[in-house]
C-alpha cells in the first residue's frame, strides 16, 4: 500500500494497477483532508495519456504500485481551504501534470515550474506531505490550489481534459517561437497520434499553414477534412518528400 499520512481520511473509489501487466481494476483509497491551501474536486473527465500506460506497465522502471493513473483532469470544486482566493465552490478547473513544486526557485517564479528540482507530480509522485500522490482516474481529488487552472464557461470539460497534457505539451512551443500572436508561418506537424491532432487545431487556429508528416498514408483524409491541415506528407515515400523540397526552395528563393 501507497504511504499516507493520519490526515488521509477521505475514502475514495477509483482505477488502479496493482502491478505491470497493464490491467488496472477498481480500488478504493484514502486522500488527504483539504488543507489551507488546497481545493477538493469532484473529478468528471480524465483524459488517457500514453504517460498513464507506461507508468501502469512500468515501463520506466519508476511506478510506485498501486497506481492510479490520470492528469488531463477536469470537475468543479467541491471546497475550498482558508488560503484561497481564487477559487470558489462550484468552479470549473483543471488539474495537468504537476502537484507540487518549491515554488521558491528561479524556475518556479518565471512559472516553468516543471523544471523545479523539487517537482513532484499528480500520480506517482511524493507530495510535500510525503504521501504518494494518486491520479484523476478516482471520483475525487484534493490538489494545492496553486497548480488548479480554471476551466472557462464555453469549453466542454470532456474536451477540455486533454489540453492540460497533450495541448500543453505542443502549445509551449508554439508559444515560445510566437506561432499564437504572428500567423502566416508554414508548420509541419510530425506524426497524428494524438498529440499532432492537437498541433494541428492549434496551427490552424492560430492561422498557419499546416503540413501533416505521417508514416499512414490512411491518415491523410482526417487530417484533411477533419483537422484542416493543408498538406499531407508520407515520410516513407522519398519522392513525394523530394518534390515537397523542391517546392519549398522555389517559393523560398522568389520570395527572396
Amino acid at each position: 500500500m501507497a504511504q499516507t499520512t493520519p490526515n488521509h481520511t477521505q475514502t475514495v473509489s477509483g482505477w488502479a494497477a496493482h502491478d505491470s501487466s497493464g490491467k488496472i481494476t477498481p480500488f478504493i483509497f484514502k486522500r488527504r483532508e483539504n488543507g489551507i491551501n488546497d481545493v477538493t474536486i469532484e473529478v468528471l473527465y480524465c483524459g488517457i495519456c500514453h504517460t498513464d500506460l507506461h507508468h501502469v506497465r512500468n515501463d520506466w522502471g519508476i511506478t510506485m504500485y498501486p497506481v492510479v493513473p490520470g492528469h488531463e483532469i477536469t470537475g468543479v470544486i467541491t471546497k475550498v481551504g482558508s488560503n484561497v482566493k481564487e477559487f470558489k465552490v462550484g468552479d470549473r478547473v483543471g488539474v495537468g501534470c504537476l502537484a507540487a513544486t518549491c515554488l521558491e526557485c528561479d524556475f518556479c517564479k518565471d512559472s516553468q515550474e516543471n523544471y523545479c528540482d523539487q517537482v513532484q507530480f499528480t500520480y506517482n509522485g511524493i507530495f510535500w506531505d510525503g504521501s504518494i500522490t494518486y491520479g484523476g482516474y478516482s471520483k475525487m481529488l484534493v490538489a494545492d490550489h496553486r497548480y488548479v487552472v480554471h476551466i472557462p464557461a464555453n469549453l466542454p470539460l470532456d474536451a477540455t481534459a486533454p489540453l492540460l497534457c497533450a495541448g500543453v505539451t505542443v502549445f509551449s512551443p508554439m508559444k515560445d517561437h510566437n506561432l499564437h500572436q504572428a500567423p502566416g508561418k508554414k508548420i509541419g506537424v510530425v506524426g497524428l497520434g494524438g498529440l499532432g491532432h492537437v498541433a494541428v487545431k492549434f496551427g490552424k487556429a492560430f492561422g498557419h499553414h499546416v503540413t501533416v508528416i505521417s508514416t499512414s498514408p490512411s491518415k491523410e483524409k482526417e487530417a484533411k477534412e477533419r483537422l484542416g491541415a493543408d498538406d499531407f506528407l508520407v515520410s516513407t515515400d522519398a519522392q513525394q518528400l523530394k518534390l515537397k523540397l523542391l517546392m519549398m526552395l522555389t517559393e523560398r528563393h522568389e520570395d527572396a
